[in-house]
């Protein structure tokens, strides 16, 4: 696992930072405006229809190929994948279609623009509906290179994409306005499909054949249903947060939204990773009723989540306006901007630890079984999430947004723990309640060194370079003050990491129990 989750690290480290670039040339060339507020309206339904089908598939498909995998029927596996890819572009064509029909239905009822925008929307809409197909496929086969522990080709299909966004964005700009980011998305989705058939097809030969009596697909309806349920009502928190802003100052959307990709800068580096590699693990170990090495994991993986992402949620909080201005300011994204901004950041950073440990848990849940039990779990935190929204919303605007979202993922955390004590017949919590404090106390120290040094140095100068020269201070004067504190009250997780880094075989951080 330690071995696979460094390489998956280092990919997704790559995607993730040029996705950064992708959102550094979003904010120069549109800013906080109402045009990038229509693209990422018009996403909403793409992006619900793909999490609730290729996430439903994606979470349903990896224990079912793992199983197939581990038990040495391979030729089943691919033979289920090759059905499932045909069905996917029969219906996922018709949605497709149907969605581009009805849009200026839906549309306005997703953002509630003024009239020209939403047609600038509805337009967007209609344009990004293919990409449903792309991303659902890409789910099917990436669900089968992770059971077969090849994780490569879908680790880097984001930067593939990503890269293509950045090309096409800044080349077709000044021709297409706000439509170059509808091209941009179409070429990078269809472009990691592009990735990740190779090495599928070095599986086994692709078959152009549906065998609706397959085994694996009667067991793949049993639990798509109800996991699909469980990932709509996490799509949904992301409808309500785009319907809500919507009626707020132009430029509020594309604020959060920026805002929200810093947030998940350190858990798309780490969490993915690890959430990349554990998944199939946890589904390998049930496989082999081996729930003592399933307990493990999970305490294994906690801890790692909040080593990693507790001091960067920090971090993000004392650096919030730095780390936007250097970012994004530039060319339409203006300074006024960089203040809506890095107000809105610490509101999103306040939810990173609990986002993070909730994919770790769901994923041994959905390993385990217990699918029923995450799904009602998702439903309540969803609920949970409007509830406190429409209590915020007047008083804090786009902050009680975040918050909400904190709020709610943190209750979520609590829930998923108590579930995947059920699920696993118990697992001690005591290392992990250790780790939060230790990790917890080295954040706070850091912190506090943090703001020290900001109040005493002078603001860097209005440039590009001083600006980045600046922020790379703080972030490494941070990350030495954080490493510091964990290796001098004995971390194990620092050990660990620094393991990964030299390529030593890990020690256990938690005994079998």
């Amino acid at each position: 696992m330690a071995t696979s989750t460094a390489l998956v690290a280092a990919a997704t480290l790559a995607s993730t930072l040029l996705g950064f670039v992708r959102e550094v040339v979003y904010a120069k060339f549109y800013g906080a405006s109402w045009e990038l507020d229509a693209f990422l309206a018009a996403s909403v339904v793409p992006v619900i229809l793909f999490g609730v089908f290729s996430g439903a598939l994606v979470t349903a498909l990896v224990p079912l190929f793992s199983d197939y995998v581990t038990t040495d029927r391979r030729d089943e596996a691919v033979s289920l994948a090759s059905s499932l890819i045909v069905v996917l572009v029969v219906v996922l064509g018709v949605l497709a279609i149907a969605g581009a029909i009805f849009a200026p239905w839906y549309v306005p009822q997703i953002a509630r623009f003024p009239h020209g925008h939403a047609l600038t929307a509805i337009v967007m809409t209609r344009w990004l509906m293919p990409t449903i197909i792309a991303t659902s496929l890409c789910g099917v086969v990436a669900a089968l290179l992770n059971a077969y522990h090849r994780f490569w080709a879908a680790a880097v299909q984001g930067f593939v994409a990503n890269l293509c966004i950045v090309a096409i964005v800044s080349l077709t700009q000044s021709r297409l306005g706000p439509y170059a980011l509808v091209a941009g998305a179409l070429a990078g989705a269809f472009a990691q499909l592009a990735v990740m058939i190779p090495p599928f097809l070095q599986l086994r030969p692709f078959r152009f054949a549906v065998d609706l009596r397959h085994p694996g697909l009667v067991r793949l309806l049993h639990v798509l249903g109800p996991i699909a349920i469980g990932s709509a009502a996490g799509q949904i928190a992301l409808f309500f947060d785009r319907f809500f802003a919507s009626v707020m100052s132009p430029g509020t959307i594309s604020a959060m939204n920026f805002a929200v990709k810093v947030v998940g800068f350190p858990q798309q580096i780490f969490v993915t990773a690890i959430a990349t590699v554990i998944f199939p693990l946890f589904a390998g170990q049930f496989a082999h009723k081996n729930r003592p090495a399933m307990r493990r994991s999970l305490v294994t993986g906690l801890q790692m989540v909040i080593f990693l992402t507790l001091p960067s949620a920090w971090g993000l909080c004392m650096l919030a306006g730095p780390i936007v201005q250097t970012l994004f300011e530039r060319g339409a994204f203006t300074p006024e901007d960089t203040v809506l901004c890095a107000q809105l950041l610490p509101f999103a950073a306040v939810g990173l630890v609990a986002l993070a440990g909730n994919v770790v848990l769901t994923r041994c849940l959905y390993a385990c079984g217990a699918v029923r039990t995450a799904i009602l779990i998702s439903v309540f935190t969803v609920a949970l999430n409007v509830a406190l929204s429409l209590a915020w919303l007047p008083s804090l605007g786009a902050r009680g947004l975040l918050l909400a979202n904190a709020t709610s993922q943190s209750l979520q955390t609590l829930a998923l723990v108590a579930a995947a004590q059920r699920a696993l017949g118990g697992f001690d919590v005591r290392p992990i309640l250790v780790t939060l404090l230790k990790v917890g106390a080295c954040s706070i120290v850091m912190a506090f060194a943090l703001a020290a040094v900001q109040v005493g140095r002078p603001p860097p100068a209005p440039n590009t370079i001083a600006r980045i020269t600046s922020l790379g201070e703080h972030l490494l004067f941070g990350s030495f003050v954080f490493l510091a504190l964990a290796r001098l009250v004995d971390s194990s997780e620092l050990q660990l990491a620094t393991d990964l880094l030299l390529r030593r075989r890990p020690r256990d951080l938690v005994p079998l129990p």
